[in-house]
Protein backbone atom coordinates (compact mmCIF):
# COMPACT_ATOMS: atom_id res chain seq x y z
CA UNK A 1 0.00 0.00 0.00
CA UNK A 2 2.78 2.61 0.65
CA UNK A 3 4.24 2.19 -3.03
CA UNK A 4 0.85 3.26 -4.31
CA UNK A 5 0.70 6.60 -1.39
CA UNK A 6 4.38 7.48 -2.40
CA UNK A 7 4.38 6.57 -6.36
CA UNK A 8 5.52 9.66 -8.28
CA UNK A 9 4.49 10.83 -11.31
CA UNK A 10 7.70 11.65 -13.70
CA UNK A 11 8.14 15.18 -14.71
CA UNK A 12 7.53 14.12 -18.68
CA UNK A 13 3.95 12.54 -17.61
CA UNK A 14 3.62 16.29 -15.74
CA UNK A 15 4.73 18.37 -19.26
CA UNK A 16 2.80 15.96 -21.41
CA UNK A 17 -0.28 16.72 -19.57
CA UNK A 18 0.44 20.25 -20.52
CA UNK A 19 -0.19 19.87 -24.54
CA UNK A 20 -3.69 17.81 -24.25
CA UNK A 21 -5.68 20.64 -26.00
CA UNK A 22 -8.57 19.97 -23.73
CA UNK A 23 -6.57 19.99 -20.96
CA UNK A 24 -3.80 22.98 -21.80
CA UNK A 25 -3.80 26.54 -20.65
CA UNK A 26 -2.18 29.03 -23.18
CA UNK A 27 1.32 30.68 -22.38
CA UNK A 28 1.43 34.21 -21.91
CA UNK A 29 3.11 35.87 -19.17
CA UNK A 30 6.76 37.27 -19.35
CA UNK A 31 9.72 38.09 -16.72
CA UNK A 32 7.84 41.62 -16.00
CA UNK A 33 4.51 39.59 -15.80
CA UNK A 34 5.84 37.29 -13.14
CA UNK A 35 7.40 39.79 -11.45
CA UNK A 36 4.45 42.12 -11.64
CA UNK A 37 2.17 39.78 -9.98
CA UNK A 38 4.84 39.04 -7.24
CA UNK A 39 4.97 42.68 -6.14
CA UNK A 40 0.98 43.06 -6.59
CA UNK A 41 0.41 39.75 -3.98
CA UNK A 42 3.22 40.52 -1.70
CA UNK A 43 2.52 44.28 -0.67
CA UNK A 44 -0.80 44.87 0.66
CA UNK A 45 -1.80 46.53 4.00
CA UNK A 46 1.48 44.90 5.54
CA UNK A 47 3.45 47.99 4.41
CA UNK A 48 1.08 50.46 5.47
CA UNK A 49 0.46 48.87 9.47
CA UNK A 50 3.06 46.05 10.12
CA UNK A 51 6.15 48.08 9.73
CA UNK A 52 4.89 50.63 12.82
CA UNK A 53 3.08 47.65 14.71
CA UNK A 54 6.54 46.07 15.10
CA UNK A 55 8.45 49.04 15.60
CA UNK A 56 6.01 49.92 18.62
CA UNK A 57 5.92 46.45 20.05
CA UNK A 58 8.94 44.04 19.22
CA UNK A 59 12.13 45.75 17.82
CA UNK A 60 12.37 49.41 17.61
CA UNK A 61 14.10 51.34 14.81
CA UNK A 62 15.96 47.68 14.45
CA UNK A 63 12.73 46.93 12.37
CA UNK A 64 14.20 47.30 9.23
CA UNK A 65 17.29 44.87 10.26
CA UNK A 66 14.09 42.59 11.10
CA UNK A 67 12.58 42.76 7.23
CA UNK A 68 16.01 41.76 6.05
CA UNK A 69 16.44 38.97 8.28
CA UNK A 70 12.47 37.72 6.82
CA UNK A 71 13.42 38.60 3.55
CA UNK A 72 16.19 35.97 3.91
CA UNK A 73 14.21 33.80 5.41
CA UNK A 74 12.02 34.37 2.34
CA UNK A 75 15.33 34.12 -0.11
CA UNK A 76 15.83 30.43 0.71
CA UNK A 77 12.53 29.26 0.03
CA UNK A 78 11.93 31.45 -2.87
CA UNK A 79 15.65 29.61 -4.38
CA UNK A 80 14.12 26.19 -3.56
CA UNK A 81 10.64 27.48 -5.97
CA UNK A 82 12.78 29.13 -8.51
CA UNK A 83 14.92 25.72 -9.24
CA UNK A 84 11.45 23.68 -9.07
CA UNK A 85 9.47 26.64 -11.36
CA UNK A 86 11.84 26.31 -13.26
CA UNK A 87 12.46 22.36 -14.26
CA UNK A 88 8.63 21.24 -13.97
CA UNK A 89 6.81 24.11 -15.74
CA UNK A 90 3.43 23.01 -14.75
CA UNK A 91 0.25 24.56 -12.77
CA UNK A 92 -0.45 23.81 -9.25
CA UNK A 93 3.02 25.37 -7.74
CA UNK A 94 4.27 23.05 -4.92
CA UNK A 95 1.82 20.25 -5.39
CA UNK A 96 3.22 19.52 -8.53
CA UNK A 97 6.60 19.71 -7.29
CA UNK A 98 5.86 17.22 -4.40
CA UNK A 99 4.23 15.12 -7.32
CA UNK A 100 6.98 14.77 -8.95
CA UNK A 101 9.50 14.53 -5.71
CA UNK A 102 7.86 13.00 -2.57
CA UNK A 103 4.70 10.55 -4.46
CA UNK A 104 0.66 10.82 -4.55
CA UNK A 105 -0.29 11.17 -0.80
CA UNK A 106 2.00 13.96 0.04
CA UNK A 107 1.19 15.83 -3.29
CA UNK A 108 -2.48 15.46 -2.69
CA UNK A 109 -1.57 17.02 1.53
CA UNK A 110 0.05 19.85 0.00
CA UNK A 111 -2.39 20.65 -2.18
CA UNK A 112 -5.57 20.43 0.13
CA UNK A 113 -2.75 22.72 2.28
CA UNK A 114 -2.57 25.16 -0.35
CA UNK A 115 -6.69 25.10 -1.40
CA UNK A 116 -7.08 26.29 2.59
CA UNK A 117 -4.12 28.81 2.23
CA UNK A 118 -5.35 30.32 -0.95
CA UNK A 119 -9.42 30.63 -0.23
CA UNK A 120 -9.26 31.80 3.01
CA UNK A 121 -6.04 34.59 2.06
CA UNK A 122 -8.77 35.43 -0.96
CA UNK A 123 -11.83 36.26 1.19
CA UNK A 124 -9.60 37.94 4.06
CA UNK A 125 -8.16 40.29 1.77
CA UNK A 126 -11.30 40.89 0.05
CA UNK A 127 -12.69 41.67 3.90
CA UNK A 128 -9.91 43.83 4.14
CA UNK A 129 -10.24 45.81 1.01
CA UNK A 130 -13.93 46.19 1.91
CA UNK A 131 -13.02 47.83 4.84
CA UNK A 132 -10.80 50.31 3.29
CA UNK A 133 -13.42 51.30 0.69
CA UNK A 134 -15.73 51.70 3.49
CA UNK A 135 -13.66 54.12 5.37
CA UNK A 136 -13.19 56.12 1.75
CA UNK A 137 -16.93 56.17 1.06
CA UNK A 138 -17.27 57.79 4.89
CA UNK A 139 -14.96 60.49 4.18
CA UNK A 140 -16.49 61.46 1.21
CA UNK A 141 -19.98 61.49 3.38
CA UNK A 142 -21.18 58.03 1.94
CA UNK A 143 -22.36 55.59 4.53
CA UNK A 144 -23.16 51.71 3.75
CA UNK A 145 -26.02 50.30 5.85
CA UNK A 146 -25.09 47.80 8.59
CA UNK A 147 -26.49 44.97 7.16
CA UNK A 148 -24.17 45.23 3.64
CA UNK A 149 -21.59 46.80 5.35
CA UNK A 150 -19.82 43.21 7.34
CA UNK A 151 -21.47 40.86 9.51
CA UNK A 152 -19.97 42.23 12.58
CA UNK A 153 -21.47 45.79 11.65
CA UNK A 154 -25.43 44.15 12.10
CA UNK A 155 -27.72 43.29 14.90
CA UNK A 156 -29.36 40.46 12.65
CA UNK A 157 -28.10 40.37 9.52
CA UNK A 158 -24.86 41.09 8.07
CA UNK A 159 -23.32 40.61 4.54
CA UNK A 160 -19.84 42.21 3.19
CA UNK A 161 -21.74 43.04 -0.15
CA UNK A 162 -18.34 44.82 -1.27
CA UNK A 163 -15.89 42.08 -0.82
CA UNK A 164 -18.72 39.46 -2.14
CA UNK A 165 -18.52 41.82 -5.22
CA UNK A 166 -14.54 42.29 -5.55
CA UNK A 167 -14.30 38.53 -5.87
CA UNK A 168 -16.49 37.94 -8.38
CA UNK A 169 -15.47 40.53 -10.54
CA UNK A 170 -12.12 39.01 -10.46
CA UNK A 171 -13.44 36.17 -11.13
CA UNK A 172 -14.73 37.33 -14.22
CA UNK A 173 -11.76 38.68 -15.25
CA UNK A 174 -9.32 35.27 -14.65
CA UNK A 175 -12.49 33.18 -16.62
CA UNK A 176 -11.25 35.44 -19.64
CA UNK A 177 -8.17 35.45 -19.74
CA UNK A 178 -3.95 35.70 -17.90
CA UNK A 179 -2.75 38.60 -20.37
CA UNK A 180 -5.83 40.68 -19.18
CA UNK A 181 -5.14 39.85 -15.66
CA UNK A 182 -1.29 40.49 -15.91
CA UNK A 183 -2.74 44.28 -17.71
CA UNK A 184 -5.06 44.67 -15.05
CA UNK A 185 -2.23 43.78 -12.46
CA UNK A 186 0.39 45.89 -13.71
CA UNK A 187 -1.76 48.62 -13.67
CA UNK A 188 -2.96 48.42 -10.28
CA UNK A 189 0.49 47.47 -9.04
CA UNK A 190 2.09 50.48 -10.64
CA UNK A 191 -0.27 53.18 -9.14
CA UNK A 192 0.53 51.34 -5.04
CA UNK A 193 4.26 50.95 -5.72
CA UNK A 194 3.67 54.88 -7.14
CA UNK A 195 1.66 55.42 -3.55
CA UNK A 196 4.55 54.01 -1.55
CA UNK A 197 7.25 55.52 -3.33
CA UNK A 198 5.67 58.80 -2.67
CA UNK A 199 5.01 58.19 1.12
CA UNK A 200 8.86 56.95 1.30
CA UNK A 201 10.15 60.50 -0.11
CA UNK A 202 8.08 62.53 1.50
CA UNK A 203 8.12 61.04 4.70
CA UNK A 204 11.61 61.41 4.22
CA UNK A 205 11.99 65.11 4.32
CA UNK A 206 10.02 64.46 7.78
CA UNK A 207 12.64 62.04 9.88
CA UNK A 208 14.08 63.33 12.84
CA UNK A 209 17.32 61.74 13.62
CA UNK A 210 16.66 61.99 17.33
CA UNK A 211 14.08 59.41 16.96
CA UNK A 212 16.31 56.77 15.73
CA UNK A 213 18.13 56.94 19.43
CA UNK A 214 18.07 53.54 20.45
CA UNK A 215 18.12 52.14 17.28
CA UNK A 216 18.27 48.84 19.32
CA UNK A 217 16.28 49.36 22.22
CA UNK A 218 17.09 47.69 25.62
CA UNK A 219 15.52 43.88 25.87
CA UNK A 220 12.38 43.33 27.72
CA UNK A 221 11.45 39.99 28.67
CA UNK A 222 8.02 38.53 27.56
CA UNK A 223 6.33 36.01 30.07
CA UNK A 224 5.41 32.93 28.36
CA UNK A 225 1.68 32.00 28.09
CA UNK A 226 -0.27 28.63 28.84
CA UNK A 227 -3.25 29.01 26.68
CA UNK A 228 -4.35 27.82 22.92
CA UNK A 229 -3.80 31.02 21.82
CA UNK A 230 0.19 31.07 22.78
CA UNK A 231 2.66 30.16 20.39
CA UNK A 232 3.12 26.45 20.05
CA UNK A 233 6.82 26.89 21.31
CA UNK A 234 5.87 28.18 24.91
CA UNK A 235 3.24 25.55 25.57
CA UNK A 236 6.12 22.67 24.18
CA UNK A 237 8.68 24.08 26.45
CA UNK A 238 7.78 27.21 28.01
CA UNK A 239 10.16 29.18 26.19
CA UNK A 240 9.04 33.23 25.40
CA UNK A 241 10.84 35.00 22.81
CA UNK A 242 12.17 38.82 24.35
CA UNK A 243 10.80 42.10 22.60
CA UNK A 244 13.48 43.83 21.45
CA UNK A 245 17.21 44.00 21.82
CA UNK A 246 19.07 42.00 19.91
CA UNK A 247 16.48 38.69 20.03
CA UNK A 248 13.86 41.18 19.19
CA UNK A 249 14.94 41.56 15.94
CA UNK A 250 14.10 38.08 15.44
CA UNK A 251 11.03 37.95 16.98
CA UNK A 252 9.79 40.84 14.89
CA UNK A 253 11.22 38.38 11.94
CA UNK A 254 8.75 36.22 12.61
CA UNK A 255 6.14 38.65 12.13
CA UNK A 256 6.79 40.55 9.69
CA UNK A 257 7.61 37.49 7.34
CA UNK A 258 3.58 37.03 6.95
CA UNK A 259 4.10 40.52 4.91
CA UNK A 260 5.92 38.42 2.29
CA UNK A 261 3.75 36.18 1.91
CA UNK A 262 2.58 35.61 -1.61
CA UNK A 263 5.52 35.06 -3.62
CA UNK A 264 5.12 31.40 -4.06
CA UNK A 265 2.05 32.10 -5.78
CA UNK A 266 4.35 33.33 -8.38
CA UNK A 267 4.99 29.62 -9.24
CA UNK A 268 1.61 28.58 -9.85
CA UNK A 269 1.61 30.60 -13.44
CA UNK A 270 4.61 28.26 -14.14
CA UNK A 271 2.19 26.84 -17.10
CA UNK A 272 1.49 30.13 -18.81
CA UNK A 273 4.62 31.34 -19.01
CA UNK A 274 6.17 31.71 -22.60
CA UNK A 275 9.86 30.35 -21.16
CA UNK A 276 9.03 29.26 -17.50
CA UNK A 277 13.12 27.70 -17.64
CA UNK A 278 14.16 31.65 -17.60
CA UNK A 279 11.48 33.92 -16.70
CA UNK A 280 10.22 31.88 -13.58
CA UNK A 281 13.72 32.45 -11.73
CA UNK A 282 13.21 35.91 -12.34
CA UNK A 283 9.91 36.55 -11.08
CA UNK A 284 9.96 34.75 -8.21
CA UNK A 285 13.47 36.38 -6.91
CA UNK A 286 12.96 39.64 -8.61
CA UNK A 287 9.71 40.62 -6.79
CA UNK A 288 11.15 39.18 -3.76
CA UNK A 289 14.11 41.50 -3.99
CA UNK A 290 11.73 44.50 -4.92
CA UNK A 291 9.22 44.00 -1.92
CA UNK A 292 12.35 43.37 0.34
CA UNK A 293 14.09 46.64 -0.22
CA UNK A 294 10.61 48.46 -0.26
CA UNK A 295 10.00 47.02 3.34
CA UNK A 296 13.33 48.32 4.74
CA UNK A 297 12.49 51.86 3.43
CA UNK A 298 9.06 51.82 5.06
CA UNK A 299 10.51 50.72 8.33
CA UNK A 300 13.45 53.61 7.88
CA UNK A 301 11.11 56.46 7.23
CA UNK A 302 7.91 55.35 10.07
CA UNK A 303 10.50 55.05 12.90
CA UNK A 304 11.97 58.15 11.91
CA UNK A 305 9.02 60.35 11.40
CA UNK A 306 7.90 59.51 14.91
CA UNK A 307 9.48 57.61 18.46
CA UNK A 308 8.73 54.12 17.72
CA UNK A 309 7.39 54.13 21.75
CA UNK A 310 4.63 56.62 20.12
CA UNK A 311 3.51 54.57 17.01
CA UNK A 312 0.26 53.51 16.87
CA UNK A 313 -0.83 50.27 16.42
CA UNK A 314 -4.13 50.53 13.74
CA UNK A 315 -2.21 52.91 11.18
CA UNK A 316 0.97 53.71 12.24
CA UNK A 317 1.88 55.37 8.91
CA UNK A 318 -1.19 57.29 8.48
CA UNK A 319 -0.89 58.42 12.10
CA UNK A 320 2.72 59.30 12.15
CA UNK A 321 2.37 62.25 9.06
CA UNK A 322 -0.78 62.94 11.11
CA UNK A 323 1.32 63.62 14.21
CA UNK A 324 3.84 65.56 11.87
CA UNK A 325 0.95 67.95 10.39
CA UNK A 326 0.19 66.38 7.24
CA UNK A 327 -2.81 64.43 8.09
CA UNK A 328 -3.59 64.37 3.87
CA UNK A 329 -1.09 61.46 3.43
CA UNK A 330 -3.64 59.49 6.06
CA UNK A 331 -6.21 59.56 2.83
CA UNK A 332 -3.77 59.11 0.62
CA UNK A 333 -2.75 55.73 2.26
CA UNK A 334 -5.62 54.16 2.66
CA UNK A 335 -6.89 54.74 -1.17
CA UNK A 336 -2.78 53.17 -1.71
CA UNK A 337 -3.87 50.36 0.51
CA UNK A 338 -7.26 49.57 -1.07
CA UNK A 339 -5.90 49.69 -4.35
CA UNK A 340 -2.80 47.26 -3.79
CA UNK A 341 -5.44 44.40 -2.09
CA UNK A 342 -7.14 44.49 -5.46
CA UNK A 343 -4.64 42.42 -6.67
CA UNK A 344 -3.66 40.61 -3.36
CA UNK A 345 -6.97 39.18 -3.66
CA UNK A 346 -6.88 38.44 -7.39
CA UNK A 347 -3.61 36.38 -7.32
CA UNK A 348 -4.51 34.47 -4.68
CA UNK A 349 -8.08 33.62 -6.02
CA UNK A 350 -5.27 33.11 -9.78
CA UNK A 351 -2.98 30.87 -7.33
CA UNK A 352 -5.81 28.26 -6.14
CA UNK A 353 -7.69 27.95 -9.41
CA UNK A 354 -4.27 26.58 -10.47
CA UNK A 355 -3.89 24.30 -8.11
CA UNK A 356 -7.43 22.82 -7.99
CA UNK A 357 -6.98 22.75 -11.80
CA UNK A 358 -3.76 20.47 -11.45
CA UNK A 359 -5.15 18.21 -9.01
CA UNK A 360 -8.27 17.84 -11.13
CA UNK A 361 -6.35 17.51 -14.42
CA UNK A 362 -4.41 14.53 -12.44
CA UNK A 363 -7.93 12.79 -11.37
CA UNK A 364 -7.35 13.58 -7.53
CA UNK A 365 -10.60 15.93 -7.98
CA UNK A 366 -13.13 15.38 -10.67
CA UNK A 367 -11.44 15.76 -14.14
CA UNK A 368 -14.89 17.82 -15.14
CA UNK A 369 -12.66 20.67 -13.47
CA UNK A 370 -9.55 20.38 -15.60
CA UNK A 371 -11.48 21.29 -19.07
CA UNK A 372 -10.34 24.68 -20.31
CA UNK A 373 -12.47 27.19 -22.00
CA UNK A 374 -12.47 27.03 -25.91
CA UNK A 375 -11.89 30.21 -26.56
CA UNK A 376 -9.99 32.01 -23.45
CA UNK A 377 -7.71 28.53 -22.94
CA UNK A 378 -8.55 29.49 -19.06
CA UNK A 379 -9.74 27.03 -15.96
CA UNK A 380 -13.09 28.35 -16.23
CA UNK A 381 -14.97 25.72 -14.56
CA UNK A 382 -12.80 25.63 -11.07
CA UNK A 383 -12.29 29.60 -11.39
CA UNK A 384 -16.09 30.39 -11.58
CA UNK A 385 -16.95 27.45 -8.41
CA UNK A 386 -14.13 28.86 -6.61
CA UNK A 387 -14.80 32.11 -7.14
CA UNK A 388 -18.57 32.09 -5.79
CA UNK A 389 -17.79 30.04 -2.85
CA UNK A 390 -15.26 32.32 -1.84
CA UNK A 391 -17.41 35.65 -2.60
CA UNK A 392 -20.05 33.93 -0.09
CA UNK A 393 -17.37 33.15 2.50
CA UNK A 394 -16.07 36.81 1.98
CA UNK A 395 -19.82 38.00 2.49
CA UNK A 396 -20.95 35.53 5.81
CA UNK A 397 -18.02 34.63 7.76
CA UNK A 398 -15.57 37.06 9.86
CA UNK A 399 -11.88 35.53 9.42
CA UNK A 400 -9.95 37.77 11.55
CA UNK A 401 -9.25 34.49 13.75
CA UNK A 402 -8.91 32.16 11.03
CA UNK A 403 -6.49 34.32 9.29
CA UNK A 404 -3.76 32.41 10.40
CA UNK A 405 -4.10 29.56 8.65
CA UNK A 406 -2.85 31.43 5.64
CA UNK A 407 0.71 31.72 7.36
CA UNK A 408 0.76 28.32 8.50
CA UNK A 409 -0.06 26.82 5.33
CA UNK A 410 2.07 28.87 3.41
CA UNK A 411 5.22 27.87 5.70
CA UNK A 412 3.99 24.16 4.85
CA UNK A 413 4.24 24.42 1.29
CA UNK A 414 8.00 26.00 2.16
CA UNK A 415 8.79 22.74 4.04
CA UNK A 416 7.86 20.34 1.29
CA UNK A 417 9.20 22.18 -1.67
CA UNK A 418 12.53 22.58 -0.13
CA UNK A 419 12.90 18.67 1.21
CA UNK A 420 11.40 18.28 -2.40
CA UNK A 421 14.64 19.77 -3.85
CA UNK A 422 16.56 17.59 -2.08
CA UNK A 423 14.97 14.09 -3.05
CA UNK A 424 14.72 15.41 -6.79
CA UNK A 425 18.59 15.99 -7.12
CA UNK A 426 19.24 12.29 -5.72
CA UNK A 427 16.24 10.55 -7.83
CA UNK A 428 16.15 12.30 -11.14
CA UNK A 429 19.98 14.41 -11.62
CA UNK A 430 19.58 14.03 -15.09
CA UNK A 431 16.43 16.71 -15.36
CA UNK A 432 17.68 19.66 -17.05
CA UNK A 433 17.60 22.34 -14.89
CA UNK A 434 17.84 25.96 -16.28
CA UNK A 435 18.04 27.11 -12.75
CA UNK A 436 19.60 25.68 -10.53
CA UNK A 437 19.53 26.54 -5.79
CA UNK A 438 23.19 26.96 -4.76
CA UNK A 439 24.75 24.81 -1.71
CA UNK A 440 22.08 21.70 -2.00
CA UNK A 441 21.43 20.60 0.34
CA UNK A 442 22.33 22.98 2.74
CA UNK A 443 20.27 25.51 1.44
CA UNK A 444 17.17 23.67 1.08
CA UNK A 445 17.65 22.55 5.04
CA UNK A 446 18.45 26.03 6.15
CA UNK A 447 14.77 27.02 4.64
CA UNK A 448 13.23 23.75 6.40
CA UNK A 449 14.73 25.30 9.58
CA UNK A 450 13.53 28.79 9.09
CA UNK A 451 10.33 27.64 7.93
CA UNK A 452 9.75 24.98 10.90
CA UNK A 453 10.96 27.92 13.65
CA UNK A 454 7.90 30.25 12.29
CA UNK A 455 5.54 27.79 12.38
CA UNK A 456 6.24 26.77 16.13
CA UNK A 457 5.50 30.47 16.94
CA UNK A 458 2.02 30.15 15.67
CA UNK A 459 -0.75 30.48 18.44
CA UNK A 460 -1.60 26.57 19.19
CA UNK A 461 -5.29 26.63 17.80
CA UNK A 462 -3.79 27.01 14.28
CA UNK A 463 -2.34 24.33 14.82
CA UNK A 464 -5.43 22.59 15.72
CA UNK A 465 -7.39 23.85 13.15
CA UNK A 466 -4.75 22.97 10.66
CA UNK A 467 -4.69 19.45 12.11
CA UNK A 468 -8.22 19.00 11.22
CA UNK A 469 -8.64 20.56 7.68
CA UNK A 470 -5.40 17.89 7.07
CA UNK A 471 -7.83 15.50 8.35
CA UNK A 472 -10.49 16.13 6.09
CA UNK A 473 -8.33 15.87 3.51
CA UNK A 474 -7.18 12.41 4.16
CA UNK A 475 -10.90 11.33 3.98
CA UNK A 476 -11.07 13.19 1.02
CA UNK A 477 -8.15 11.37 -0.72
CA UNK A 478 -8.73 7.61 0.73
CA UNK A 479 -12.37 8.01 -0.02
CA UNK A 480 -12.40 9.24 -3.86
CA UNK A 481 -8.86 10.49 -5.02
CA UNK A 482 -6.79 7.63 -4.37
CA UNK A 483 -9.13 5.49 -6.62
CA UNK A 484 -9.70 8.09 -9.18
CA UNK A 485 -5.72 9.14 -9.39
CA UNK A 486 -4.88 8.80 -13.16
CA UNK A 487 -1.47 7.39 -11.74
CA UNK A 488 -3.94 4.43 -10.40
CA UNK A 489 -5.69 3.60 -13.22
CA UNK A 490 -3.14 3.52 -15.66
CA UNK A 491 -0.98 1.47 -13.27
CA UNK A 492 1.87 4.03 -14.29
CA UNK A 493 2.58 4.61 -10.77
CA UNK A 494 3.27 1.22 -9.32
CA UNK A 495 6.56 0.61 -10.48
CA UNK A 496 7.27 4.32 -9.70
CA UNK A 497 10.35 4.41 -7.13
CA UNK A 498 9.47 5.35 -3.46
CA UNK A 499 10.34 8.47 -2.19
CA UNK A 500 13.21 5.95 0.07
CA UNK A 501 14.11 4.39 -3.27
CA UNK A 502 16.45 7.03 -4.61
CA UNK A 503 16.64 5.55 -7.63
CA UNK A 504 17.34 7.55 -10.72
Amino acid sequence: MSSTLFRTKKVEESILDTEEPEHALKKSLSALDLTVFGVGVIIGTGIFVLTGTVAKNNAGPATALAFVVAGVACALAALCYAEFASTVPVAGSAYTFSYASLGELPAWIIGWDLVLEFALGTAVVAVGWSGYIQSLMDNAGWVMPAALGSREGADTFGFDILAAALVLVLTGILVVGMKLSARITSIVVAIKVTVVLVVIIAGAFLIKADNYDPFIPKAQPVEAGASLDSPLIQLMFGWAPSNFGVMGIFTAASVVFFAFIGFDVVATAAEETKNPQRDMPRGILGSLVICTTLYVLVSIVVTGMQHYSQLSVDAPLADAFKATGHPWYAGFISFGAAVGLTTVCMILLLGQTRVFFAMSRDGLLPRFFSRVHPRFKTPHRPTILLGVIIAVLAGFTPLTELAALVNIGTLFAFVVVAIGVIILRKSRPDLPRAFRTPWVPVIPILSVCASLWLMINLPAETWVRFAIWMAAGFLVYFVYGRGHSRLARSGAGEEEPSVGDGAP
